[in-house]
């Protein structure tokens, strides 16, 4: 397992290394995205280009991206997690293409689509998001950091942390595996900020913290299983690149993120390990960039690809809280 050390300095703006590192991992994958790992191996992404899936601009981010900018813009404006702002803002984003490069929405995924559909039909805020084991896509983790910055920045208990997560998570996707996911990120989250060690030790206490936590909180600790390789960083950090799915099942995302995490010593590295997986490149990116941005800081992530993001200037303002 390698062994590095966080780039962050106590300067850094944890939102702008945070967010910017989700949107630089989804620029990155996207060009990429949906193509097989045969495909992508072929011809590997070594730097940020353009085209490709959507044959669009270099630096251009997609719905993971959107969705965690307008989440983030709701608690801005709103000081706070008001879960009815938030999915206004996502039914902006549908139809009025804000919190996007060029003001038109794409790259949405199906649960996405369908519970912003039944929420501008007048359903209950609450039911929207889907509860079936078909509603387990990684639509929900994708956007869930800024959720995660404003439990850690405002000190809530870890209860109150993680019911507001599941809340805001179970907006699109309100499966009980989807939303501890989430959870267990947000404990990553934490712990890459709070601890001290490698990367690797540091998601190796989050994720102890994470299952412990769940161990009480869950009336049925079942679910849990399906996060059992995340239980131990050494071990994981030992699977074969062969052995780790890089699809859109929330599960899989999130193991490929850790997995490019902890296998790689910067923020380069990390991101371009996650997009040669292929499949769901631009999720996987983002969420892994999510955490190697708050890992590696500001000055980790390479200054020609936030040079070419689209709408950089307007995402870095968005960040300043």
């Amino acid at each position: 397992m390698m062994e590095f050390n966080a780039g962050r300095k106590s300067s850094d703006n944890i939102w702008l290394s945070g967010i910017m590192g989700v949107v630089v991992g989804d620029a990155l994958g996207c060009p990429v995205q949906f193509m097989s790992r045969e495909e992508v191996r072929a011809d590997p992404v070594t730097t940020m280009i353009g085209h490709g899936t959507y044959d669009m601009p270099v630096g251009t981010w997609t719905d993971d991206s959107s969705m965690t900018l307008a989440l983030l813009d709701s608690i801005r404006n709103k000081s706070g997690i008001v879960l009815q702002d938030i999915m206004n803002r996502f039914v902006r984003w549908i139809r009025n293409g804000e919190y996007t490069p060029f003001g038109e929405a794409f790259d949405v995924g199906h649960g996405t689509m369908a519970a912003i559909v039944r929420y501008m039909k007048g359903d209950d805020l609450k039911s929207c998001g889907g509860t079936t084991e078909r509603d387990n896509g990684n639509g929900s983790l994708m956007r869930i950091l800024p959720a995660c910055l404003f439990a850690y920045e405002n000190k809530l208990t870890d209860e109150d942390a993680v019911s507001m997560i599941h809340q805001v998570a179970g907006l699109t996707h309100n499966h009980i595996r989807g939303q501890i996911a989430c959870g267990l990120y947000y404990s990553c989250v934490k712990s890459v900020l709070d601890e001290e060690g490698s990367l690797s030790e540091r998601l190796q206490i989050g994720f102890d913290k994470g299952f412990e936590f769940y161990k009480e909180f869950l009336q049925d600790t079942s679910e849990l299983s399906h996060y059992d390789r995340l239980r131990d960083m050494k071990k994981f950090s030992e699977v074969l690149e062969s052995q780790i799915k890089s699809s859109g099942y929330v599960v899989d995302t999130i193991e490929a993120a850790i997995w490019s995490l902890i296998t790689t010593d910067s923020f380069k590295s990390c991101e371009l390990k996650a997009v040669n997986l292929g499949d769901d490149t631009d999720t996987i990116g983002a969420i892994a960039g999510g955490l190697a941005g708050l890992f590696y800081g500001d000055d980790g992530i390479p200054k020609e690809w936030l040079e070419v993001i689209q709408r950089r200037e307007w995402i870095e303002d968005l960040c300043k809280l």
